[in-house]
């Protein structure tokens, strides 16, 4: 049966192999700061909320937040059993395989590695642009976004080479930044009652105001503000007590990050009131700076100083994402290589353990993405962060839906998992929501990306494109590995 001889699986059981990566490295914490690093909270908030606000469902963008944490929460529910089970850097793409068999999982692992080599250099794109800028303001020089964005680049893999915790513990510096001073700004503004209208609880949370206007382009921008919470499995190999670890990991990354921008969103929107708030996230927009929507209440709370400091928090907030996206990238290449399905010399690991070959390459693509936006001029934001955000949020949802379908199938089979709703209520349900979070980014495509209907036809087509080739490369591996006549 082809999901049972599938070479990606390595499960709870299986003896380590040569090339394997530190154990014990990381706790529930260290986990849970990677995930919040990739999803970046401050990027996330000053460039999905204005949006919701401006163009989705208005004052009722915390409730849609709400509804994409219950859909990611119920895939989590499967995520999480077939973790217990299933332990390697491969996450998605071990998952896949295990369930659906191992040209599937090869496929899902070419879909994997390219949402987060794209998202990364998505995120390179504003970060450039955004250091640009700061370094112009503070010194007076106008260095072009590439260099920095280069510069940057090998920061990362330096930092990626150093070893998982001392990404951790840079992490943890930067998440915890711009988590503060948002998580500040939100209660504080709670506890004051709100703004001039109050708290504004039905105009944000009732079922009317979650349903007006478009609420289908909120909910795919509060999809893709969940991007990366999957980081979870992917440091099962590294962590401590993996089967206790992940699981905790999970659930906790997903209740905080919803939770999170549920609450912020929701305090924005006070601040200026429900029925003010989607004109000035409009006129935000409009201006060409829409994380001033963000920005301004925040200022206004605290004073002029945060307006100085909220720009290097959104730059250390993408700094963060990228590195995450770095390491989770490196594993999936590490992962390949070790199960045969990339070149052999990509499993190398350095004394710290950690896959420095593959990081290498990964380095290696994000220039490769990043510089042909870089030569012909584009705007690093327009195009290379606009348009590769939206390519890599409609991989990775895909990525989900297979994954919960793996679910299902894999306890059907092994029978090593008695529990009905984890193994097959919640993840259906997951699967569900999934595939009409997926029809609605296919839906507003053209708005997630903020370009133009033929760009966004050929960027929609590329993921199949990617699968297809990891489908063709794992079926020509086979061919070559069986021995011919002689």
């Amino acid at each position: 049966m082809d999901s049972q001889t599938a070479s990606a699986p390595r499960t709870v059981k299986d003896a380590p192999t040569a090339a394997t990566l530190k154990p014990n490295a990381l706790g529930v914490l260290g986990i849970l700061f990677f995930v919040l690093s990739g999803q970046a909270p401050l990027t996330g908030i000053a460039g999905a909320a204005p949006i919701s606000v401006a163009i989705g469902n208005g004052s009722g963008t915390p409730a849609a937040y709400l509804l994409a944490g219950a859909v990611i929460l119920l895939f989590s529910v499967g995520f999480v059993a077939m973790g217990r089970h299933v332990v390697d850097a491969g996450a998605f793409y071990t998952y896949i395989g295990t369930g659906l068999g191992r040209t599937a999982g090869a496929g899902s692992a070419s879909v994997a590695l390219f949402a987060y080599c794209v998202i990364q250099a998505a995120m390179y794109g504003l970060y450039g642009s955004i250091v640009s800028g700061l370094v112009a303001d503070h010194t007076g020089l106008h260095l072009p976004w590439w260099l920095c964005t280069l510069a940057t680049m090998a920061v990362v893999q330096a930092l990626g080479a150093a070893g998982i915790e001392m990404g951790a513990r840079v992490l943890a510096v930067f998440v915890l930044a711009e988590f503060s001073i948002l998580l500040i700004f939100s209660l504080v503004t709670l506890f004051k009652g709100g703004g001039p209208e109050g708290l504004g609880v039905a105009d944000s949370f009732s079922a009317s105001a979650a349903l007006q206007g478009a609420p289908g382009v909120a909910v795919m921008f509060a999809v893709a503000s969940m991007f990366g919470f999957e980081a979870t499995a992917i440091y099962g190999e590294e962590a401590k007590e993996p089967k206790k670890t992940v699981p905790r990991a999970t659930y906790l990354s997903v209740i905080v990050v919803t939770g999170f921008f549920a609450l912020v969103s929701w305090m924005l929107i006070s601040a200026y009131g429900a029925s003010k708030a989607p004109a000035a996230a409009g006129k935000a927009l409009a201006s060409g700076d829409s994380a001033g929507f963000v920005f301004a209440p925040i200022t206004a709370q605290f004073g002029g100083w945060v307006g100085d400091v909220l720009p290097i928090l959104l730059a250390t907030s993408l700094f963060a994402g990228i590195l995450t996206f770095h390491n989770s990238a490196n594993r999936y290449l590490f992962s390949l290589s070790r199960d045969g399905q990339l070149p052999a010399g990509l499993c190398r690991l350095n004394t710290r353990h950690s896959p420095w070959a593959a990081g290498c390459v990964q380095t290696v693509i994000a220039v490769l993405l990043v510089v042909p936006f870089a030569l012909a001029g584009k705007d690093p934001v327009l195009t290379l962060f606009s348009w590769f955000s939206g390519l890599a949020v409609l991989a990775m949802m895909l990525l989900y839906l297979l994954t919960s379908l793996s679910v299902v199938v894999f306890f059907r089979r092994r029978r090593v998992d008695s529990r009905v709703w984890n193994t097959l209520i919640a993840p259906v349900l997951g699967a569900l929501g999934l595939a009409l979070a997926i029809w609605l980014i296919l839906a507003n495509f053209t708005t997630l990306i903020g370009g133009e209907a033929s760009t966004a036809v050929w960027l929609v087509l590329s993921v199949p494109v990617v699968l297809a080739l990891g489908v063709a490369n794992e079926r020509l591996r086979r061919r070559r590995a069986v021995p011919g006549p002689r």
